[in-house]
């Protein structure tokens, strides 16, 4: 027997699925990819036996009960994402909050994200810091990244150098100063962690 991709992808659907039925039965509540399997195996089998798109929806949301799933497990179970054939052709359907039955989510859950006061984030604390006056000679707008090495970045940017050795811009990974062409501010900068502040390290490009 010679399967295609798909079909051997639906046989892995369903073993993972007959697997979670056997457990459910036993009375073992569901982890995450055994949810999943069910609702992904509910689905294709009602798409399969000729059903429309809103009856294959209703199959995979229908497929598990909240209840039966372990704790934690309807706040991770956010979507279900599947590629159904149907009879005149395949469709991704996404099914939003497969489990929620309505209800709204714990907001301390799996996942939560739990916002403190942004004035109780200390940024580099004890690290050696200096503060440098930086003027801009470029026709354009320069933009330098947080971590890269403060004394490597455009040669348009003019200020002292030799002092920038070994340090970067004090701001969080991810930010950037920006100066517009004749521009002039002050910056603090905080020494490299390690070994990076007496060689520096390669980044990216720092503009022109």
């Amino acid at each position: 027997m010679r399967l295609i991709p798909w079909e051997e992808e639906r046989l892995q659907i369903f073993a993972a699925a007959e697997l979670a039925r056997r457990r459910r039965a036993a009375g073992i509540r569901l982890n995450h990819p055994e949810a999943v399997a069910l609702i992904c195996d509910a689905m294709l089998e009602a798409a399969r036996a000729g059903d429309g798109y809103a009856e294959v929806e209703a199959a995979g949301r229908e497929a598990v009960d909240p209840r039966e799933v372990l704790d934690g497990v309807r706040e991770l179970l956010d979507e279900v994402r599947l590629e159904v054939l149907f009879g005149d052709g395949s469709r991704v359907m996404a099914l939003v909050d497969p489990l929620g039955r309505g209800s709204p989510t714990d907001p301390l859950g799996p996942g939560a994200l739990v916002v403190g006061d942004e004035r109780d984030v200390v940024l580099n604390d004890e690290r050696d810091s200096i503060e440098l006056t930086v003027t801009s000679s470029s026709r354009r707008r320069i933009r330098v990244s947080s971590h890269f090495p403060f004394d490597r970045v455009n040669q348009r940017l003019l200020f002292d150098r030799a002092a920038a050795r070994g340090f970067h811009l004090d701001l969080p990974a991810g930010g950037y100063a920006g100066w517009e062409p004749g521009e002039t501010k002050v910056v603090r900068l905080v020494r490299f962690a390690g070994e990076r502040g007496e060689r520096g390290e390669r980044g990216e490009g720092t503009g022109r």
